[in-house]
């Protein structure tokens, strides 16, 4: 298995541009087979989860071209789907659920086994069968109690529909699943983060007539057919948010190109509060932790356009040394402190009650082996070996590969000290 050797590095100086957005790029793919027409997606990274997908859609019965090297894939799900997704394929990425409502289009059936993907909760997928049931689904409850999502519909409808917690997978399915559904569906307390936005724009582009994305309510009128088109992928924000906090913590000053700053407002507020300068420019965003201290700050995730529960954890190394306490409460997934025994190996001293974790700040960090205990913890913890003393060693980086792009390059590329090693 591989891993990654990080050194205490100086300030990161330089520019970096972020690539395509992993977390939109999924439904994207997963919603090209709603036609039997070509779609080509532009500005796709090349990640373990794209390859992932590609092999799902190919798996069954989509044509597939990768081309990672331009950023791009072509799809093309035209003839007979499959209905049921392999589970070896399904077993590695949450996101493979995102096929449910395509699959119920365009065979019928939807067979597919409860998704794997990181251990940071229970993410269960209650809300998104509660949609497909509203839209006229239905869903074997005897499979379902055996980890088997089982679905069938000759047609589906339009219906109104409430979803308890704003869940962006299950807002992206239903999407999917009321694009071409009979008549008006109406979704409450929808997701609004700006993946949602983009699937949006996918489909409005292949024909489908979706109005108020991006707020809490949307209004998807069902259409006969959707057509193929060509699309380019937003930025990655979380990405861009790592390496915003890349600069802090080392006390540098970077240009990060490609990042659009209204998705990640939360997150620069925060950071301005820990006494980061943030200049936006028509060149990129500017982020300089060279000029002030960094102090300590609270931070709660929320639902978009809340603080982003995949930020949490490289916020976390941060603060771990921020002159003063602070306190960051978890409200998205009740297991996403699984990083804080990973940051305590290298000297943080942080200590968790329920889901608030209380960091002591001003910590002198010393290089320790660790592991990527999620995709988002792992970036946290290279995070954190720039700037303690000696090496860090980070396991399981397979994590890490899920979702960023080029990571030891772009980091190298600002003057870090990391280098991959195959065991």
């Amino acid at each position: 298995m591989a891993k990654f050797l990080v050194k205490k590095s100086g300030p990161m100086r330089g520019e970096v541009t972020i690539s395509g957005s992993k977390n939109a790029v999924l439904p994207i793919m997963a919603a090209t087979l709603l036609t039997d027409e070509e779609c080509v997606i532009k500005d796709v990274p090349a990640l373990r989860d794209v390859d992932v997908m590609c092999s799902l859609l190919e798996s069954l019965g989509a044509g597939v071209r990768k081309n990672l090297d331009e950023n791009r894939v072509t799809v093309k799900a035209e003839g007979e789907i499959i209905s049921e997704a392999p589970f070896d394929l399904v077993k590695m990425m949450r996101a493979s659920i995102l096929v449910l409502g395509a699959l119920l289009l365009r065979s019928g059936r939807a067979l597919i086994h409860l998704p794997g993907g990181c251990a940071i909760g229970e993410r269960p997928v209650e809300l998104h069968l509660k949609g497909l049931k509203a839209l006229g689904a239905e869903i074997d409850e005897q499979s379902l109690q055996k980890g088997i999502v089982d679905a069938k519909a000759d047609r589906l409808h339009g219906a109104t529909i409430y979803l308890d917690f704003p869940s962006v997978g299950a807002t992206e399915v239903i999407i999917m699943a009321a694009a071409l559904a009979e008549g008006t569906t109406v979704l409450e307390n929808a997701a609004q983060e700006p993946e949602i936005v983009d699937l949006a724009s996918f489909l409005n582009k292949m024909g489908a007539k979706i109005k108020g994305a991006g707020t809490g309510t949307i209004k998807i009128e069902g259409v006969e057919k959707l057509h193929g088109v060509s699309h380019h992928v937003i930025p990655d924000r979380i990405e861009a948010g790592t390496f915003m906090v890349s600069a802090a913590i080392t006390g540098g000053k970077i240009l990060i190109k490609n990042m659009l700053p209204d998705h990640l407002k939360a997150v620069i507020a925060k950071l301005r509060e820990c006494g980061v300068e943030i200049d936006v420019t028509d060149r990129g965003v500017i982020v300089d932790g060279s000029r002030n201290p960094i102090v300590s700050t609270d931070i709660k995730t929320l639902p978009y356009p809340g603080f982003p529960t995949d930020m949490q954890s490289p916020f976390m190394a941060l603060l771990t040394v921020a002159k003063g306490p602070s306190v960051v409460m978890e409200t998205v997934f009740e297991n996403r402190f699984m990083h804080v025994a990973e940051f305590n190996k290298m000297g943080a001293n942080i200590r968790t009650e329920g889901k608030c974790a209380i960091i002591p700040g001003n910590r002198e960090l010393k290089g320790a082996q660790v592991a990527a205990t999620d995709l988002r913890a792992g970036a946290a913890v290279v995070l954190t070996g720039l700037v303690a003393e000696g090496t860090t060693e980070v396991s399981q980086i397979y994590h890490i590969d899920r979702g960023y792009e080029h990571f030891v390059d772009k980091l190298r590329g600002l003057g870090a000290l990391i280098e991959r090693v195959e065991d």
